[in-house]
């Protein structure tokens, strides 16, 4: 039995039947780790001591006949902008390098809660910028599928980890598609859920107001098991949403028979790569053969969610990153000789270029005599685009799309034109902009063998559907 290729269901069962222990489980994910993350990058910090405590104690459950939680003995990684108490959190930045996190994050304290290990954090973009993971402070992450090619990004090390058998589920962040986008470039599912579904504390801010958790993961019903165990009310979140969690694993077997399907032309337009469009077409008509009508739909503001969500972002990520200052617990640069010098060098020293590049373009937004012309307009059309998807679900009970317009480019590629970078999200900035729940899932490949995703997209606080909808595709598939 090959440990490393379990899914959730399969890694509880066989610890809970004590066919292998929780332990051995970790020890092969850390063998496997050795082996492959030297070519990948995916990993940034291991916590060895930590998993197999936790192990053991799982093993002492198992050996005392208890019955295990959702996640009991399964190994998994942490996107290493969630902070874990005593394990270095860096966000991906030189900034943090050396920070030691005094308190868990509450989307990971849920997993352990519900038997999760943790081996370990995971590369990022800096502070979740980036579409790539090129941009991390440490070293790029490499698409399993294909080295010489980006994984996706932001959250680039959480998806290649699953592709790679490295980990059997993570936790990534979504906050213009960092968790859906390296999804479908890896090959596994990506699930970001509804605006408030999972609170947010412990997730270093990038855009507040944007920013989700969610799980990578290699299959459907994975996705489920841990949004079910990570979702709902957080006190320590004002804006986490007070309502009740669905069984999603339950919902999954629903039929999907009569469902209404939208498919809208804007995201089928000019640089949507053929193998791409054709692949996403297949899959669309699979899900008709399935018994879903497929019914057109216009959002007609999607032209303009990549401005808009490029001034919200950086505007706020201006405001969250002010912290770093070299007071507090952050990087501060030696030999200076004044606060205004230690300022200046410990910002400049600590954070990359993409990091400084938004910083600088959030500001600008923000100034007196520019904030009406740009962040106040940009949140304005914000509003346009929540109605535009707020009248498309009158008609329709998801939204299918492809999840990127092309898939995994080269490493390099794209490095020096920020702005062709930005365009890889041109599809899944509109559902963070409009705070809806999207998950990503295989549907096929290019002739050069890389994954295509396909996107689905629902209603506020309904992911139950879009996770059948895809579990339905998946199997069929």
């Amino acid at each position: 039995m090959d440990l490393t290729s379990l899914t959730i269901d399969a890694a509880r069962s066989v610890v809970q039947q004590r066919r292998t222990s929780a332990r051995a489980l970790a020890e092969a994910h850390y063998a496997r780790i050795q082996k492959e993350d030297g070519q990948v990058g995916a990993f940034l910090t291991l916590s060895k001591e930590r998993a197999l405590k936790q192990a053991d104690r799982i093993d002492r459950m198992a050996a005392e006949g208890k019955p295990l939680p959702a996640l009991g003995g399964v190994p998994v990684g942490i996107k290493d902008v969630m902070v874990t108490r005593g394990v270095r959190t860096t966000a991906g930045s030189k900034i943090l390098a050396n920070y030691i996190p005094p308190y868990d994050c509450t989307a990971v304290a849920r997993m352990e809660a519900a038997g999760a290990v943790v081996l370990g954090k995971m590369n990022c973009d800096e502070f979740a910028m980036g579409s790539s993971n090129e941009n991390s402070a440490f070293h790029p992450v490499r698409n399993p599928r294909d080295l010489t090619r980006v994984p996706g990004g932001s959250s680039g090390g959480a998806a290649a980890a699953v592709a790679a058998d490295m980990a059997v589920v993570t936790l990534g962040s979504d906050t213009g598609g960092s968790i859906r986008q390296p999804a479908s470039f890896c090959g596994v599912v990506g699930l970001m859920p509804t605006y408030g579904r999972v609170s947010r504390n412990g997730l270093i801010a990038f855009a507040s107001s944007l920013d989700h958790i969610g799980p990578l993961a290699k299959t459907v019903k994975d996705a489920a098991i841990v949004l079910r165990t990570i979702a709902g009310r957080d006190p320590m979140d004002s804006t986490s949403a007070d309502l009740p969690v669905p069984d999603y694993v339950a919902e999954l077997a629903k039929p999907v028979r009569g469902l209404k399907l939208g498919v809208a032309k804007e995201y089928f337009g000019e640089g949507l790569d053929n193998a791409v469009g054709q692949a996403v077409e297949a899959a669309i008509d699979k899900l008709k053969r399935l018994g879903c009508e497929i019914v057109a739909v216009s959002l007609p503001h999607t032209p303009y969610a990549i401005p808009t969500y490029y001034l919200v972002a950086t505007a706020e990520a201006s405001s969250n990153l002010a912290r770093y200052d070299g007071v507090r617990y952050s990087y501060r640069a030696p030999g200076v000789k004044s606060l205004a010098e230690m300022y200046r060098r410990s910002r400049d020293e600590g954070f990359g270029a993409e990091v400084k590049r938004r910083i600088m373009l959030g500001t600008y937004a923000l100034s007196a005599g520019y904030y009406d012309a740009y962040y106040l307009k940009a949140q304005r059309v914000r509003t346009l685009l929540v109605r535009d998807f707020e009248e498309a679900f009158t008609k329709v009970d998801a939204i299918v799309t492809p999840t990127s317009p092309t898939a995994a480019f080269r490493l390099g590629e794209k490095s020096n034109d920020p702005l062709a970078m930005y365009l890889a999200d041109v599809y899944t900035v509109t559902a963070d902009l409009a705070g809806i729940p999207g998950i990503s899932v295989p549907c096929g490949e290019t002739k050069e063998k890389l994954p295509i995703g396909l996107q689905i997209l629902g209603r506020h606080f309904d992911e139950a559907t879009i996770l059948r909808v895809a579990h339905a595709y998946e199997q069929a598939a």
